[in-house]
């Protein structure tokens, strides 16, 4: 009767133990990587996003982003896929683009690689100009381009992303051919169309909101016009059905452990009732939509499927 006592007792000191563990994540810095360059959307997502991470997640909570760029966006989430599945190494998601690494290239992870943890923005899409361009409207742009196929330029952050679907997607509806030129993120594709290198560029609204004084804006491609670009028209109200954007979000390693993938969304959903975190995303133009667990897993099967379809149809290299 007294070894077993001494054996319960152990027991339950070891189940203690496990218990504070948990209860302890984080012990150690979070490491957020993105897989595109500083000051792109993505990245400004994640900044401005983890600050308050780290508030829901507890009182000495570090979370570092590190930057990790190229390949539009697959070395970094490839990196993910391969760390370690402890809660300590998490990366930003972006769809449709992570799904269509998955279809135009061999790539290090696939739909199952991963936790699914929040997507946090849906950001609609932006066809600007540079202001010596001449291109001043939808009009001047698809006349330009049918008196020209392939002599207009058009910058933007990587093939296979939201930004070139909705391209491939205006060429359908205008029948025009543009000439693409790929960045390693929206930041250099932006600098490169303000500069006059390119003479297009396809971003995201949050992206250039804080630009639209030296750029001209020509629609954006949601269904109704944006609290972060009022001015601006949509291309259904000038006679074009484009609709497209860019979601964005955080992932971990698959076979993350359910305590600490319930900690993390549980975060991510109590940020995004935060008038806090809402008025620091609305100050960088960030379109907050926040989808977690399975509901994210399952937007990405959706967005893959489009994906899939579009490189069946119109492959993109």
């Amino acid at each position: 009767m007294h070894k077993f006592v001494k054996t319960a007792a152990a027991i339950g000191a070891l189940v203690l133990a496990a218990g504070a563990a948990q209860a302890e994540y984080p012990e150690k810095p979070i490491e957020v990587i993105v897989g595109y360059s500083a000051g792109g959307g993505t990245d400004v997502m994640a900044r401005t996003t983890m600050p308050f991470i780290e508030k829901y997640l507890g009182e000495g909570t570090s979370i570092v982003v590190k930057n990790m760029p190229g390949a539009s966006g697959q070395i970094g989430i490839t990196e993910v896929a391969g760390s370690d599945a402890d809660g300590y190494t998490l990366g930003t998601f972006n769809l449709p683009g992570m799904m269509a690494r998955t279809l135009d290239r061999e790539a290090g992870y696939d739909r199952d690689s991963f936790t699914y943890l929040a997507n946090v923005v849906n950001d609609p899409n932006v066809i600007v100009t540079s202001k010596d361009s001449g291109i001043e409207t939808v009009e001047d742009l698809i006349a330009a381009a049918k008196e020209n196929p392939f002599a207009i330029t058009v910058g933007m952050s990587s093939l296979g992303g939201d930004d070139h679907f909705l391209l491939i997607k205006l060429q359908k509806l205008t029948e025009t051919d543009f000439t693409i030129v790929p960045f390693k993120g929206s930041a250099p594709a932006r600098t490169a169309v303000m500069g006059g290198h390119v003479a297009v560029g396809i971003f995201n609204v949050s992206e250039i909101a804080k630009f639209q004084g030296e750029l001209n804006v020509l629609g954006i491609a949601q269904a109704e016009r944006s609290d972060f670009a009022p001015e601006v028209a949509t291309f259904r109200e000038q006679g074009l059905d484009l609709i497209n954007g860019s979601m964005r979000g955080v992932v971990a390693p698959a076979g993350l452990p359910e305590d600490v993938a319930a900690k993390l969304r549980d975060a991510f959903e109590k940020a995004a009732q935060d008038p806090e975190f809402i008025k620091a995303m609305t100050d960088t133009a960030n379109p907050v939509e926040v989808v977690t667990g399975e509901d994210f897993r399952a937007l990405t099967d959706g967005l893959f499927d489009l994906a899939k379809e579009t490189w069946e149809t119109t492959p993109w290299n």
